[in-house]
């Protein structure tokens, strides 16, 4: 009974740590955010890499995942004659909550996992120290422009899996279920709203941050040399994936409430 206490406490500690780190990270990234310099280079280089790298496996997983919803929704409509409405609840569906949740946990995991390994082979390697030696802001430096960049990239990754996800919807409700092609856009703009796409667009925004915090987080923190850096980079996919999903909730009941 008392290993299993300390065990538990023990944990407890440990998840007090982890959130209590990321938060004053979180803090040093909002308060440098803002100061010289900007490094705008280091901006594009980010977006490069967590955007136009990450545009196979986000439109892929959208295609296929606005296929596989369209083609359940129509059977099931089927038997009640509303194949009409296909295309708004495949939108819907879409826009508000798969395209930015699949997104931000296949490119975030992608994204972080990259992070936590680039910061802490340079804390392996004593790099970042040797920044702090010559007075470089290594949070400003490594930190902010990656934070920047996951605020530009993760929205747009968002509106072209939307859009990638709903086409792929037409082509299952076209081809599959021989639904008008006018029949099912018209649908769709008429009920889907803008609200419904700043919705999952808004969400966006709050997953790029935690992804790029968490990876950040994990690279900084990480201890145990190589070993512990594999260990740090396959806790930040499943960090990543858990904190958007649990993040996801409390941004939907946000906007419910907006």
């Amino acid at each position: 009974m008392t290993d299993a206490w300390s065990l538990l406490e023990a944990r407890a500690r440990q998840v007090a740590a982890f959130y209590g780190g990321l938060g004053l990270l979180a803090w040093d990234v909002g308060r440098n955010a803002w100061l010289p310099r900007r490094y705008l280079r280091l901006v594009i280089v980010g977006f490069d890499d967590m955007g136009v790298r990450s545009l196979l496996v986000a439109n892929t997983a959208a295609m296929f995942t606005g296929m596989v919803f369209a083609l359940q929704a129509a059977v099931y409509l089927s038997r009640f004659g509303a194949d009409l409405y296909v295309g708004p609840l495949v939108a819907l569906s879409i826009v508000r909550e798969l395209g930015p949740v699949l997104t931000a946990i296949l490119v975030g995991g992608k994204v972080a996992s990259g992070i936590t390994a680039e910061l802490g082979s340079m804390k392996v390697t004593e790099q970042i120290d040797a920044l702090r030696a010559i007075g470089v802001n290594y949070v400003k430096r490594l930190i902010v422009p990656r934070v920047w960049a996951a605020l530009l990239v993760f929205p747009l990754l968002t509106a072209i899996a939307d859009f990638v996800g709903l086409v792929g919807g037409m082509l299952i409700a076209v081809y599959e279920r021989q639904i008008d092609i006018y029949l099912y856009w018209n649908t769709i703009f008429y009920w889907v709203v803008i609200r419904d796409l700043l919705t999952g667009i808004g969400k966006s925004f709050f997953f790029g941050v935690i992804v790029t915090l968490i990876g950040a987080y994990n690279g900084l923190a990480m201890t145990g040399g190589t070993e512990g850096l594999g260990r740090a980079t396959t806790a930040t996919v499943v960090q990543v994936s858990v904190a958007v999903i649990i993040a996801d909730f409390f941004l939907t009941k946000l906007f419910l409430i907006l």
